[in-house]
Protein backbone atom coordinates (compact mmCIF):
# COMPACT_ATOMS: atom_id res chain seq x y z
CA UNK A 1 0.00 0.00 0.00
CA UNK A 2 1.28 3.47 -0.81
CA UNK A 3 2.22 5.43 2.31
CA UNK A 4 0.47 8.59 1.10
CA UNK A 5 3.68 10.58 0.39
CA UNK A 6 3.80 11.51 -3.27
CA UNK A 7 7.16 12.80 -4.53
CA UNK A 8 7.35 15.75 -6.87
CA UNK A 9 6.59 14.53 -10.40
CA UNK A 10 9.42 14.75 -12.86
CA UNK A 11 9.27 15.85 -16.47
CA UNK A 12 8.96 12.98 -18.92
CA UNK A 13 9.87 12.99 -22.56
CA UNK A 14 8.42 10.70 -25.15
CA UNK A 15 8.74 10.49 -28.87
CA UNK A 16 6.18 12.49 -30.88
CA UNK A 17 3.41 10.22 -32.16
CA UNK A 18 3.94 7.51 -29.55
CA UNK A 19 0.92 6.75 -27.39
CA UNK A 20 1.55 7.41 -23.68
CA UNK A 21 1.94 4.28 -21.58
CA UNK A 22 1.31 3.39 -17.96
CA UNK A 23 5.04 3.94 -17.38
CA UNK A 24 4.75 7.52 -18.64
CA UNK A 25 1.88 8.14 -16.22
CA UNK A 26 3.84 6.64 -13.31
CA UNK A 27 6.86 8.82 -14.11
CA UNK A 28 4.75 11.98 -14.44
CA UNK A 29 2.92 11.24 -11.17
CA UNK A 30 6.07 10.24 -9.27
CA UNK A 31 4.56 6.90 -8.21
CA UNK A 32 5.15 3.25 -9.05
CA UNK A 33 3.63 1.48 -12.02
CA UNK A 34 1.72 -0.71 -9.54
CA UNK A 35 0.07 2.34 -7.97
CA UNK A 36 -1.10 3.53 -11.40
CA UNK A 37 -2.45 0.05 -12.11
CA UNK A 38 -4.41 0.03 -8.84
CA UNK A 39 -5.89 3.44 -9.66
CA UNK A 40 -6.98 2.19 -13.09
CA UNK A 41 -8.63 -0.86 -11.53
CA UNK A 42 -10.74 0.90 -8.96
CA UNK A 43 -8.36 2.73 -6.63
CA UNK A 44 -8.15 0.06 -3.91
CA UNK A 45 -5.26 0.51 -1.41
CA UNK A 46 -4.33 3.88 -2.91
CA UNK A 47 -4.11 7.10 -0.89
CA UNK A 48 -6.11 10.15 -1.96
CA UNK A 49 -2.90 12.04 -2.71
CA UNK A 50 -1.61 9.26 -4.98
CA UNK A 51 -4.99 8.97 -6.70
CA UNK A 52 -5.01 12.71 -7.46
CA UNK A 53 -1.43 12.62 -8.70
CA UNK A 54 -2.17 9.74 -11.07
CA UNK A 55 -5.34 11.37 -12.41
CA UNK A 56 -3.44 14.63 -12.96
CA UNK A 57 -0.66 12.75 -14.76
CA UNK A 58 -3.16 10.95 -16.99
CA UNK A 59 -4.63 14.28 -18.09
CA UNK A 60 -1.16 15.75 -18.63
CA UNK A 61 0.18 12.84 -20.67
CA UNK A 62 -3.06 12.20 -22.55
CA UNK A 63 -3.10 8.59 -21.40
CA UNK A 64 -6.17 6.60 -22.48
CA UNK A 65 -7.10 3.31 -20.82
CA UNK A 66 -6.56 0.33 -23.10
CA UNK A 67 -9.90 -1.40 -22.60
CA UNK A 68 -8.77 -4.55 -24.40
CA UNK A 69 -5.82 -4.96 -22.05
CA UNK A 70 -8.00 -4.20 -19.05
CA UNK A 71 -10.61 -6.76 -20.11
CA UNK A 72 -7.92 -9.47 -20.28
CA UNK A 73 -7.23 -8.81 -16.60
CA UNK A 74 -10.77 -8.21 -15.32
CA UNK A 75 -12.56 -10.67 -17.66
CA UNK A 76 -14.99 -7.85 -18.44
CA UNK A 77 -15.64 -6.10 -21.73
CA UNK A 78 -16.96 -2.87 -20.12
CA UNK A 79 -19.81 -2.92 -22.63
CA UNK A 80 -23.51 -3.78 -22.48
CA UNK A 81 -25.95 -4.57 -25.31
CA UNK A 82 -29.25 -2.71 -25.74
CA UNK A 83 -31.40 -5.14 -27.76
CA UNK A 84 -34.50 -3.84 -29.50
CA UNK A 85 -36.64 -6.72 -30.82
CA UNK A 86 -38.48 -4.58 -33.36
CA UNK A 87 -38.01 -3.55 -37.00
CA UNK A 88 -35.52 -0.70 -37.47
CA UNK A 89 -38.20 1.85 -38.43
CA UNK A 90 -39.80 1.50 -34.99
CA UNK A 91 -36.65 2.96 -33.41
CA UNK A 92 -37.24 6.18 -35.36
CA UNK A 93 -41.06 6.26 -35.22
CA UNK A 94 -41.59 5.62 -31.51
CA UNK A 95 -39.99 8.31 -29.29
CA UNK A 96 -40.11 6.05 -26.22
CA UNK A 97 -37.23 3.95 -27.49
CA UNK A 98 -34.99 6.99 -27.88
CA UNK A 99 -35.78 8.23 -24.36
CA UNK A 100 -35.04 4.78 -22.92
CA UNK A 101 -31.84 4.42 -24.95
CA UNK A 102 -30.64 7.85 -23.82
CA UNK A 103 -31.32 7.18 -20.13
CA UNK A 104 -29.55 3.79 -20.25
CA UNK A 105 -26.56 5.32 -22.06
CA UNK A 106 -26.25 8.07 -19.45
CA UNK A 107 -26.50 5.67 -16.50
CA UNK A 108 -23.84 3.36 -17.96
CA UNK A 109 -21.52 6.24 -18.92
CA UNK A 110 -21.22 7.10 -15.22
CA UNK A 111 -19.63 3.66 -14.79
CA UNK A 112 -17.44 4.07 -17.91
CA UNK A 113 -19.42 1.32 -19.68
CA UNK A 114 -20.25 1.50 -23.39
CA UNK A 115 -23.77 0.74 -24.64
CA UNK A 116 -24.08 -1.16 -27.93
CA UNK A 117 -27.39 -0.74 -29.77
CA UNK A 118 -28.50 -3.91 -31.56
CA UNK A 119 -31.70 -4.60 -33.51
CA UNK A 120 -33.15 -8.10 -33.57
CA UNK A 121 -36.36 -8.01 -35.59
CA UNK A 122 -36.13 -11.44 -37.22
CA UNK A 123 -35.54 -14.95 -35.90
CA UNK A 124 -32.27 -15.10 -37.82
CA UNK A 125 -31.15 -11.80 -36.26
CA UNK A 126 -31.86 -13.19 -32.80
CA UNK A 127 -29.93 -16.41 -33.41
CA UNK A 128 -26.92 -14.50 -34.74
CA UNK A 129 -27.13 -12.03 -31.87
CA UNK A 130 -27.34 -14.84 -29.33
CA UNK A 131 -24.04 -16.24 -30.56
CA UNK A 132 -22.40 -12.82 -30.38
CA UNK A 133 -23.71 -11.93 -26.93
CA UNK A 134 -22.59 -15.19 -25.36
CA UNK A 135 -19.14 -14.99 -26.94
CA UNK A 136 -17.72 -12.70 -24.26
CA UNK A 137 -18.23 -9.46 -26.21
CA UNK A 138 -20.56 -7.90 -23.61
CA UNK A 139 -21.00 -8.14 -19.84
CA UNK A 140 -24.81 -8.11 -19.99
CA UNK A 141 -27.87 -7.24 -22.03
CA UNK A 142 -30.85 -4.89 -21.74
CA UNK A 143 -33.85 -6.41 -23.56
CA UNK A 144 -36.44 -3.99 -24.93
CA UNK A 145 -39.84 -4.75 -26.49
CA UNK A 146 -39.39 -8.47 -25.97
CA UNK A 147 -42.20 -10.63 -27.40
CA UNK A 148 -43.09 -14.04 -26.00
CA UNK A 149 -41.37 -16.83 -27.90
CA UNK A 150 -38.22 -14.75 -28.38
CA UNK A 151 -35.39 -17.34 -28.27
CA UNK A 152 -32.89 -14.81 -26.94
CA UNK A 153 -34.16 -14.90 -23.36
CA UNK A 154 -33.81 -18.65 -22.71
CA UNK A 155 -30.50 -18.77 -24.57
CA UNK A 156 -28.95 -15.89 -22.64
CA UNK A 157 -30.28 -17.19 -19.31
CA UNK A 158 -28.98 -20.71 -20.05
CA UNK A 159 -25.53 -19.32 -20.77
CA UNK A 160 -25.51 -17.23 -17.60
CA UNK A 161 -25.34 -13.79 -19.22
CA UNK A 162 -26.86 -11.11 -16.95
CA UNK A 163 -30.03 -9.73 -18.58
CA UNK A 164 -32.71 -7.21 -17.63
CA UNK A 165 -35.94 -6.84 -19.58
CA UNK A 166 -38.02 -3.70 -20.03
CA UNK A 167 -41.46 -4.98 -19.09
CA UNK A 168 -42.28 -8.43 -17.72
CA UNK A 169 -40.67 -11.10 -19.92
CA UNK A 170 -43.69 -13.35 -20.49
CA UNK A 171 -42.93 -16.89 -19.37
CA UNK A 172 -39.68 -15.91 -17.66
CA UNK A 173 -40.91 -13.57 -14.92
CA UNK A 174 -39.27 -15.69 -12.21
CA UNK A 175 -35.94 -16.29 -13.95
CA UNK A 176 -35.11 -12.95 -15.59
CA UNK A 177 -34.73 -9.52 -14.00
CA UNK A 178 -37.09 -6.86 -15.29
CA UNK A 179 -38.31 -3.30 -14.79
CA UNK A 180 -41.92 -2.57 -15.69
CA UNK A 181 -44.44 0.21 -15.36
CA UNK A 182 -47.60 -0.76 -13.52
CA UNK A 183 -49.43 -1.24 -16.83
CA UNK A 184 -52.58 -2.80 -15.38
CA UNK A 185 -53.11 -0.05 -12.81
CA UNK A 186 -52.40 2.66 -15.40
CA UNK A 187 -55.07 1.25 -17.72
CA UNK A 188 -57.48 0.95 -14.80
CA UNK A 189 -56.90 4.61 -13.90
CA UNK A 190 -57.61 5.75 -17.45
CA UNK A 191 -60.79 3.75 -17.97
CA UNK A 192 -62.10 4.67 -14.50
CA UNK A 193 -61.53 8.33 -15.38
CA UNK A 194 -63.43 7.96 -18.66
CA UNK A 195 -66.32 6.31 -16.80
CA UNK A 196 -66.34 9.08 -14.18
CA UNK A 197 -66.54 11.64 -17.01
CA UNK A 198 -69.88 10.16 -18.07
CA UNK A 199 -68.65 7.98 -20.95
CA UNK A 200 -70.56 4.73 -21.30
CA UNK A 201 -69.43 3.01 -24.51
CA UNK A 202 -65.68 2.72 -24.00
CA UNK A 203 -63.57 0.80 -26.51
CA UNK A 204 -59.87 -0.10 -26.43
CA UNK A 205 -57.06 -0.59 -28.89
CA UNK A 206 -54.58 -3.05 -27.38
CA UNK A 207 -50.85 -3.40 -27.85
CA UNK A 208 -49.48 -6.73 -29.14
CA UNK A 209 -50.79 -9.50 -26.91
CA UNK A 210 -47.46 -11.34 -27.03
CA UNK A 211 -46.00 -8.53 -24.86
CA UNK A 212 -46.64 -7.91 -21.18
CA UNK A 213 -47.72 -4.31 -21.87
CA UNK A 214 -50.37 -5.46 -24.31
CA UNK A 215 -51.68 -8.13 -21.92
CA UNK A 216 -51.62 -6.03 -18.74
CA UNK A 217 -53.23 -2.90 -20.23
CA UNK A 218 -56.06 -4.99 -21.68
CA UNK A 219 -56.56 -6.62 -18.27
CA UNK A 220 -56.73 -3.20 -16.59
CA UNK A 221 -59.32 -2.02 -19.14
CA UNK A 222 -61.47 -5.08 -18.45
CA UNK A 223 -61.19 -4.70 -14.68
CA UNK A 224 -62.25 -1.04 -14.76
CA UNK A 225 -65.21 -1.73 -17.07
CA UNK A 226 -66.65 -4.17 -14.56
CA UNK A 227 -69.74 -5.78 -16.07
CA UNK A 228 -70.02 -3.43 -19.04
CA UNK A 229 -69.65 -4.96 -22.50
CA UNK A 230 -66.15 -4.62 -23.89
CA UNK A 231 -65.19 -3.47 -27.35
CA UNK A 232 -61.66 -4.51 -28.34
CA UNK A 233 -59.47 -4.06 -31.41
CA UNK A 234 -55.79 -4.94 -31.65
CA UNK A 235 -52.75 -2.86 -32.68
CA UNK A 236 -48.98 -3.28 -32.69
CA UNK A 237 -47.90 0.05 -31.12
CA UNK A 238 -47.51 1.75 -34.54
CA UNK A 239 -49.45 4.84 -35.63
CA UNK A 240 -50.82 3.01 -38.69
CA UNK A 241 -52.21 0.17 -36.55
CA UNK A 242 -53.98 2.68 -34.27
CA UNK A 243 -55.64 4.31 -37.27
CA UNK A 244 -56.73 0.96 -38.78
CA UNK A 245 -58.06 -0.36 -35.45
CA UNK A 246 -60.05 2.85 -34.88
CA UNK A 247 -61.72 2.49 -38.28
CA UNK A 248 -62.68 -1.12 -37.41
CA UNK A 249 -64.18 -0.02 -34.10
CA UNK A 250 -66.21 2.81 -35.68
CA UNK A 251 -67.64 0.31 -38.16
CA UNK A 252 -68.52 -2.23 -35.44
CA UNK A 253 -69.75 0.29 -32.84
CA UNK A 254 -70.66 3.68 -34.31
CA UNK A 255 -72.14 4.66 -30.93
CA UNK A 256 -68.83 4.44 -29.01
CA UNK A 257 -68.11 7.59 -27.02
CA UNK A 258 -64.59 6.91 -25.67
CA UNK A 259 -61.47 4.96 -26.53
CA UNK A 260 -58.53 3.85 -24.37
CA UNK A 261 -55.51 3.29 -26.62
CA UNK A 262 -52.55 1.31 -25.27
CA UNK A 263 -49.90 3.75 -26.58
CA UNK A 264 -49.69 7.43 -27.46
CA UNK A 265 -48.45 6.64 -30.97
CA UNK A 266 -51.48 4.44 -31.68
CA UNK A 267 -53.72 7.09 -30.05
CA UNK A 268 -52.41 9.66 -32.53
CA UNK A 269 -53.37 7.29 -35.36
CA UNK A 270 -56.80 6.74 -33.79
CA UNK A 271 -57.38 10.51 -33.60
CA UNK A 272 -56.53 10.83 -37.29
CA UNK A 273 -59.18 8.20 -38.08
CA UNK A 274 -61.76 9.97 -35.88
CA UNK A 275 -61.11 13.35 -37.55
CA UNK A 276 -61.54 11.76 -40.99
CA UNK A 277 -64.80 10.16 -39.88
CA UNK A 278 -66.08 13.55 -38.73
CA UNK A 279 -65.97 12.67 -35.03
CA UNK A 280 -64.95 15.50 -32.72
CA UNK A 281 -62.45 14.81 -29.93
CA UNK A 282 -63.45 14.94 -27.10
CA UNK A 283 -67.03 16.14 -27.77
CA UNK A 284 -68.11 12.99 -29.63
CA UNK A 285 -65.34 10.59 -28.63
CA UNK A 286 -62.92 10.98 -25.70
CA UNK A 287 -59.44 9.58 -26.35
CA UNK A 288 -56.95 8.36 -23.75
CA UNK A 289 -53.43 7.11 -24.48
CA UNK A 290 -50.60 5.48 -22.58
CA UNK A 291 -46.91 6.57 -22.18
CA UNK A 292 -46.96 10.38 -21.91
CA UNK A 293 -44.43 10.54 -24.73
CA UNK A 294 -43.58 13.65 -26.75
CA UNK A 295 -46.45 12.72 -29.08
CA UNK A 296 -49.00 13.46 -26.34
CA UNK A 297 -48.12 17.16 -26.47
CA UNK A 298 -48.27 17.41 -30.29
CA UNK A 299 -51.72 15.95 -31.03
CA UNK A 300 -54.76 18.17 -31.68
CA UNK A 301 -56.24 18.30 -29.11
CA UNK A 302 -53.50 17.49 -26.61
CA UNK A 303 -53.66 13.88 -25.41
CA UNK A 304 -54.89 12.71 -22.01
CA UNK A 305 -52.63 9.77 -21.19
CA UNK A 306 -50.95 7.58 -18.59
CA UNK A 307 -47.41 8.57 -17.67
CA UNK A 308 -44.72 5.96 -17.32
CA UNK A 309 -41.27 7.39 -16.58
CA UNK A 310 -38.87 6.01 -19.18
CA UNK A 311 -35.85 7.86 -17.69
CA UNK A 312 -36.55 6.14 -14.37
CA UNK A 313 -37.16 2.78 -16.05
CA UNK A 314 -33.82 3.06 -17.90
CA UNK A 315 -31.91 3.99 -14.74
CA UNK A 316 -33.47 1.07 -12.83
CA UNK A 317 -32.68 -1.37 -15.66
CA UNK A 318 -29.02 -0.36 -15.56
CA UNK A 319 -28.92 -0.60 -11.75
CA UNK A 320 -30.34 -4.14 -11.80
CA UNK A 321 -27.99 -5.20 -14.60
CA UNK A 322 -24.86 -3.88 -12.87
CA UNK A 323 -25.84 -5.62 -9.64
CA UNK A 324 -26.17 -8.91 -11.55
CA UNK A 325 -22.80 -8.38 -13.23
CA UNK A 326 -21.38 -7.98 -9.71
CA UNK A 327 -22.86 -11.33 -8.70
CA UNK A 328 -26.26 -10.48 -7.20
CA UNK A 329 -29.45 -12.42 -8.00
CA UNK A 330 -31.97 -11.14 -10.58
CA UNK A 331 -34.63 -8.78 -9.19
CA UNK A 332 -37.79 -7.04 -10.43
CA UNK A 333 -38.99 -3.46 -10.07
CA UNK A 334 -42.54 -2.21 -10.75
CA UNK A 335 -42.80 1.57 -11.24
CA UNK A 336 -46.11 3.35 -10.55
CA UNK A 337 -47.96 5.14 -13.36
CA UNK A 338 -49.84 8.43 -13.25
CA UNK A 339 -52.90 9.78 -15.06
CA UNK A 340 -52.16 12.99 -17.01
CA UNK A 341 -55.33 14.87 -17.98
CA UNK A 342 -55.20 17.12 -21.05
CA UNK A 343 -57.79 18.12 -23.64
CA UNK A 344 -58.66 14.87 -25.47
CA UNK A 345 -60.69 13.41 -22.59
Amino acid sequence: MHNGHVPEPRETRRRPGRRPTINDVAAAAGVSRGTVSRVLNGGHDVSDAAQEAVERAMRKTGYVVNQHARSLVTQRSQSVAFILSEPQERLFEDPNFNVLLHSCTQALAKQDITLLLTLASSLEDRKRLGRYLTGGHVDGALLVSTHSGNPLIPELLARGLPVVACGKPLGYERQAAYVAADDRDGARQMVSYLLSSGRRRIATITGPLDTSGGVERLAGYREALGGQPELVAHGDYTRASGEAAMLQLLERAPDLDAIFVASDLMAAGAMTALHRAGRRVPVDVAVGGFDDSQIATTTQPLLTTVRQSYPRIGAEMVRLLLSQIDGESPAAVIIPTELVIRESA
